[in-house]
């Protein structure tokens, strides 16, 4: 006797769960710019990796005892391997039910089942949402309400601590979908076809009486570029997908697991001229952090994390000799490097994010201190800096600071490591003290320059002596930086001790005294 019936009837059951809507709503859905969720897991991992779990899980339509139609789950969740690395994937079906979560099951359903199969194999989550969350028709359904969290995973906020967790906001999304793409060590969304908000248009209009559409609500530029909410954006799903492949090439497995070194051709040795004359004499004079960047670490490795928010300050990942690194330089280009609030979070996160996983930071500083002034103290800069400096002092991982121009105040503590080795070299170029130089000289020696014969001369005399003494090489002598480098020589010089920590980084595996990021 075979069990070719029910064989037959598992196939079935797996060819409705394939089934995407009629073809006219979902020429409408293709209409918005958006794939079927299968398709961007197709796009996403290695060809042929993908193992879905829960295929047959859904609402059934029994007629005669017989099975006549499943209605699947709306979300699609399982195995499958990016570079060869096994990961869990899942995403929204938005054209069963809105990518609403429908009813009450054990562990969140698919979406917490998954985030427990990434919790206890030890291996990265991606989620691309693109769902409304709960809906009022389970209410109907159940015959009750449910109170709220009771379809969520155990394991969604440890995993932070634990393993890369990763989210993609691929289309409209609200509710539960929405909050846990922000409970993620990395996110995107696609300009134009993605939205994410607390709640949607319609319930914004209802309670408080605004009529605003959904991109005005929570696009891109409000969600990426004005409220940091999602760390990057692109322009097409292709490219979101191929941004959350390469954010996972600079991650370990887990925090038991250093991150994967990849060998190239770009020598630790090489020096690039420009560097040299790159730092212009006047110190009004601007110029662009990120092209100091790119010119240290390995040629096209620097991966760059909420590039339009919080501009003062350039954060990322990359590699020096193929080792991953996190970079943290903040740049005169924008707000003239002072670091306000939005920048003061970007750098929290980056430095959280790396001392999770066990990967040193680069620090390139030039700042001038904490943004001052009314407006940044009301948007409460003061608190977002302090946050930082906690991050700093408790993190974990090697760090080293490179002063390539001012190292001032309180923006300058949020870039050394002085809870550590302390390790700090400066280029020539450098402007170290407690203050900047000309703000601090009026402060300080204010009653000795208002009662000269002539003040602005007094001032500047004092000013000038100041600058002598703060010298970064008089500063060298004293042993009160480490080193002073030639800019050409930054690459060579960091890549060596980058390579050295490396045992240093073995040996201190595993979970840190707090869950993941602070998001």
């Amino acid at each position: 006797m075979s069990w070719q019936p029910e064989a037959d009837e598992i196939a079935q059951r797996r060819a409705w769960s394939d089934e995407n809507s009629d073809p006219d709503a979902l020429a409408r859905y293709r209409a918005q710019g958006w794939h079927t969720v299968r398709e961007r897991i197709e796009l996403l991992v290695d060809a042929g990796s993908f193992q879905e779990v829960g295929q047959l899980a859904g609402s059934a339509t029994y007629k005669d005892g017989a099975v006549v139609r499943v209605t699947p789950s709306s979300f699609k969740m399982g195995l499958a391997e990016i570079d060869g690395r096994p990961v869990v994937v899942g995403g929204d079906d938005f054209s069963v039910r809105g990518g609403s979560s429908g009813g009450y099951r054990p562990k969140g359903g698919h979406n917490g089942f998954s985030g427990d199969l990434a919790f206890e194999y030890r291996i990265p989550l991606i989620n691309l949402y693109h769902g409304a969350g709960g809906s009022v028709a389970g209410v109907r359904s159940r015959g009750y309400a449910l109170y709220p969290g009771s379809n969520s995973s155990l394991h969604f906020a440890a995993l932070l601590g634990q393993v890369p967790v990763v989210s993609a906001v691929m289309g409209t999304s609200a509710g539960g979908p929405a909050g846990r793409a922000v409970l993620s060590h990395f996110s995107v969304m696609v300009r134009g076809t993605s939205q994410i908000f607390a709640s949607g248009p319609p319930v914004v209009k209802r309670a408080l009486g605004v009529d605003i559409s959904k991109e005005d609500l929570g696009g891109a530029k409000v969600a990426v570029d004005l409220a940091g909410t999602i760390d990057n954006a692109c322009d097409s799903e292709e490219e979101c997908l191929a941004m959350i492949r390469r954010f996972l090439s600079y991650m370990p497995q887990n925090v038991w697991e250093l991150p994967p070194r990849v060998t190239n051709d770009d020598p630790p040795s090489r020096r690039d001229e420009a560097l040299l004359g790159i730092v212009p004499r006047n110190r009004r004079s601007t110029y662009d952090m990120k092209k100091i960047v790119n010119m240290v670490v390995d040629r096209d490795s620097f991966f760059e994390i909420q590039p339009t928010f919080g501009k003062s300050v350039v954060a990322g990942l990359a590699r020096l000799d193929g080792y991953v690194v996190g970079i943290v330089a903040n740049t005169p280009k924008f707000n003239g490097g002072a670091i306000d609030g939005p920048a003061a979070r970007k750098q929290t996160r980056i430095i959280d994010l790396c001392d999770t996983f066990n990967i040193p930071l680069v620090f390139l500083v030039d700042a001038p201190g904490f943004a001052i002034g009314p407006a940044a103290e009301q948007a409460g800069a003061l608190r977002d800096g302090m946050r930082c400096m906690q991050a700093r002092m408790q993190a974990t991982i090697p760090m080293i600071s490179v002063v390539v121009r001012r190292c001032f105040g309180f923006g300058g503590m949020v870039t050394r490591d002085n809870m550590g080795l302390d390790f700090k070299i400066a280029w020539p170029s450098a402007q170290i003290g407690s203050l900047p130089l000309e703000g601090g000289v009026l402060a300080t020696f204010r009653r000795e320059i208002e009662g000269a014969d002539d003040p602005a001369a007094r001032q500047q005399q004092i000013e000038e002596e100041t600058r002598l003494m703060s010298s970064p090489f008089r500063m060298a002598e004293a042993f009160a930086i480490e080193d002073m480098i030639d800019p050409r020589e930054t690459r060579q010089y960091l890549c060596r001790f980058v390579k050295a920590m490396q045992g240093r980084l073995r040996s201190t595996l595993g979970t840190k005294g707090r869950v993941g990021p602070r998001v």
